[in-house]
């Protein structure tokens, strides 16, 4: 009976040894299979960190090395991607550029990780002020007078300004990239360049003759007093000019400079209009405001070709009727 005892205790012996070698040559096998991998892991403020681990997917690595990926953080490769022994997990803040890569790199099979980072370069930004020229303008003058010949006269030179302009400038690999102005001020202002310009021809004997009639006329002043407390009705008249010399008379005439109300004309004060206006009627045209007469007129002449839409102005030269042509003003019709 002891005997067939210890002999049962004999093959448990057995049996629990050869279920242990079993187990252990097991454990042999999936260690085996179970590679240890050296991985390196990139942070996105640049840390480096070096781990060893069995895993093979990259989101169960950063979850056995208690790495959480944020929000504006990207992964690559992706999380979802298996990784090979000596590969890099990078991680980087999700700018731009960037995206970028990571957008090429999903693209672009057979390209590593290493060579797009090497293409990716930190773009850097620097406040930059620079002094800058601001170019003078030309303005022209008429000054046109009685005596013959042309010619241009400077009477101001011009001169250039500078402008301080501070700027806010991205650069990659060195290249400017992108250019904001962020302020700007004046340091010297540009002085403009100031010229005359005289275009004349030589009068006719009797534009000199119509030149040098004295004639005393009423002044603006006396006119504009004249008006007073009257509303005035504001009317667009065309407007052309004309002389003594475009009237069809002779010099030698009686009649020369005189006007259909029986006076002599008188340059800036007497006006041609249509029957509409009445001898008398005072007239206050704003474009003349900077002439002798401060822009008032009065009617003193009718022509045949001036209706009641229309406004012949009373000029002392041919020259000076040309120079002004024919244009649309806005007047001021005081009835008297």
């Amino acid at each position: 009976m002891i005997k067939s005892e210890q002999a049962s205790l004999s093959v448990i012996r057995i049996a629990a040894i050869t279920i242990i070698t079993i187990f252990v040559l097991t454990v042999g096998v999936f260690a085996a299979k179970a590679e240890v991998k050296n991985v390196k892991i990139v942070l996105s403020d640049n840390c480096e960190i070096e781990v060893l681990t069995t895993k093979t997917k990259i989101s169960d690595i950063l979850e056995e090395n208690h790495i959480v990926i944020l929000p504006e953080e990207n992964v690559f490769p992706n999380l979802d991607a298996e990784i090979a022994d000596n590969s890099k997990i990078v991680i980087t803040g999700l700018t731009q550029d960037a995206a970028k890569v990571m957008a090429l790199a999903e693209e672009s099979e057979g390209i590593s990780l290493d060579k797009l980072l090497s293409s990716y370069n930190t773009v850097v930004e620097k406040i930059v002020v620079e002094d800058e020229e601001i170019p003078y303008e030309t303005i022209t003058k008429d000054a046109s007078n009685s005596s013959s010949g042309n010619a241009t006269k400077v009477l101001q030179k011009g001169k250039t300004g500078i402008k301080r302009v501070t700027y806010k400038i991205k650069y990659q690999n060195d290249i400017e990239i992108e250019r904001t102005k962020i302020k700007e001020e004046i340091v010297k202002k540009a002085v403009n360049k100031i010229v005359t310009k005289t275009t004349n021809r030589e009068l006719s004997a009797s534009d000199r003759k119509a030149s040098n009639a004295s004639v005393t006329t009423p002044t603006s002043s006396s006119l504009a007093k004249k008006v007073e407390g009257i509303t005035p009705k504001v009317v667009t008249l065309n407007a052309s000019a004309y002389t003594a010399s475009t009237c069809g008379k002779s010099p030698s005439s009686s009649g020369y400079g005189i006007t259909a109300s029986g006076v002599r004309a008188s340059a800036w004060y007497t006006v041609a209009a249509g029957k509409a206006y009445k001898f008398g009627t005072i007239i206050y045209i704003p474009y003349f405001a900077n002439k002798p007469n401060k822009g008032w007129f009065v009617v003193q002449d009718r022509g045949g070709a001036i209706k009641n839409n229309k406004l012949d102005v009373y000029m002392n030269t041919y020259n000076e009727c040309i120079n002004f042509g024919r244009r649309n003003l806005e007047c001021y019709i005081y009835e008297v």
